[in-house]
C-alpha cells in the first residue's frame, strides 16, 4: 500500500485549526478534518526551533478516545524533535467518561476495518502534508485500543517505517503475511495484563515469526494493563478495573521507543 488518498478515494477537508504555544519552542495546532463526511479532531505538535523537515509520528489514543493523554504524548514526541499528530479514530473527537461507553466506541470503530483504515490514512496524510514533516518518514504508536490499531495498520501493509504498541491487544482477525508488512514492529505489554493474556502474547510471537516481520516484544513481569497512563490507578479505583500505572515500565518503554525511532529514521 502506498498510503495515498487518491487510491482509497477518501474525501479530505481541513476545516479549522487553532495554533497555540505549548512551551517555549513547542507549538501545537488543533485541527478538524473530514473522513467520509464525518468531522474528526486532531492535535499536531512540533518544535519550531528545529529547522527543516523531520520524521512524523501518529499517536493513536486508548479506548477512552482522543483526549489529554494522547495529546500529551504528542507533545513529548515534539520535545524529542519529531512532529506528532494525536489523531481521532472515533470521529467528532469523542471521549468516554465510563468504561461501558469506551467499550461501545471501541467496538463501533473496530467493527468496520475499511473505515478504520480510512480514518488512519486520512490522519496520516494530514501529518505528511505538515510543513515540518518528511512525508517518507512516518511511524505510528498507540496505546490500548490504539496499540491494536497500529499493529493492524502494519499487518495491512500501511506505508510506515515502524509502529509501537503499548499495552495493545496482540490478537487480531487480520494475520500478518510474509512480505506484506513494511513496518518494523515493537510491542510492550504487561505480564499481568488480564486484557492481553499469555496465549495472545504467544500467538503474536508465532504470527510475527512466521511472517518474517522485524519485531521485538517486551513483557514486563507483574505489570498490568494501561501501564503507560498515569491516570490508570485512578481508573482502577473508580471503576474497579484491572489496570495500573507502572513508572518503571512506562519509562523503559518510552526510552526503548525513542531508540527505535533513532534506528528506523535516517
Amino acid at each position: 500500500m502506498t498510503g495515498t488518498l487518491t487510491r482509497a478515494g477518501i474525501p479530505l477537508l481541513l476545516t479549522a485549526f487553532i495554533a497555540t504555544p505549548a512551551t517555549a519552542a513547542i507549538q501545537t495546532q488543533e485541527i478538524e478534518y473530514s473522513v467520509q463526511g464525518q468531522t474528526h479532531t486532531g492535535y499536531m505538535a512540533w518544535d519550531d526551533s528545529v529547522s527543516g523537515e523531520r520524521p512524523g509520528v501518529l499517536v493513536v489514543h486508548e479506548w477512552w478516545g482522543h483526549g489529554e493523554f494522547s495529546r500529551n504524548q504528542a507533545e513529548k514526541l515534539a520535545e524529542e524533535g519529531y512532529t506528532a499528530l494525536a489523531l481521532d479514530m472515533y470521529g467528532e473527537g469523542k471521549h468516554a467518561d465510563h468504561p461501558e461507553k469506551a467499550k461501545e466506541f471501541m467496538e463501533q470503530a473496530s467493527s468496520n476495518m475499511d473505515l478504520m483504515q480510512a480514518r488512519f490514512r486520512t490522519a496520516m496524510q494530514q501529518l505528511q502534508e505538515h510543513d515540518t514533516v518528511d512525508p517518507d518518514q512516518i511511524a505510528a504508536q498507540g496505546y490500548c485500543f490504539g496499540g491494536a490499531v497500529v499493529l493492524n495498520m502494519a499487518r495491512l501493509g500501511m506505508d510506515l517505517e515502524g509502529v509501537v504498541s503499548f499495552h495493545g491487544s496482540l490478537g487480531s482477525p487480520i494475520e500478518a503475511e510474509s512480505g506484506e508488512v513494511d513496518a518494523a514492529v515493537r510491542a510492550y505489554t504487561g505480564g499481568a495484563d488480564q486484557m492481553v493474556p499469555a496465549e495472545q502474547v504467544s500467538g503474536f510471537v508465532q504470527e510475527m515469526h512466521t511472517a518474517n516481520v522485524d519485531y521485538v516484544l517486551r513483557s514486563f513481569p507483574g505489570v498490568q494493563h494501561s501501564f503507560m497512563n498515569p491516570k490508570a490507578d485512578q481508573y482502577a479505583r473508580k471503576f474497579d478495573m484491572p489496570v495500573g500505572y507502572d513508572e518503571h515500565a512506562a519509562e523503559t518503554a518510552w526510552e526503548g521507543t525513542l531508540r527505535f525511532y533513532d534506528e528506523i529514521f535516517d
